[in-house]
């Protein structure tokens, strides 16, 4: 069924905040290189992502898949979690 819909687009990233109903705060992080300096500079970005079981933690690495909106910030669903955080 996915090959129908085409090739959705996926993100690896930690979950920052889960206080929001059915709804999990993403940081991705990208490395890029810098075309003068050729150093490799951390790029962050933030997606908000649907969480329909409310499983995701703080700290748990999740692999997002990008859907349609859902809501005016929305659009990326949870598809798995990759890690669990370690709670101590």
């Amino acid at each position: 069924m996915s090959q129908e819909r085409g090739n959705r687009s996926t993100r690896v990233g930690i979950v920052v905040s889960d206080k929001m109903d059915k709804t999990v705060v993403v940081r991705v992080d990208n490395l890029v290189r810098h075309s003068v300096y050729k150093k490799y500079i951390k790029r962050k970005v933030s997606c908000k992502a649907h969480d329909e079981a409310n499983s995701c933690g703080i700290g748990d690495k999740v692999l997002i898949v990008e859907s349609r909106p859902l809501s005016k910030g929305k659009r990326w669903r949870v598809r798995q979690i990759l890690e669990k955080a370690v709670t101590a």
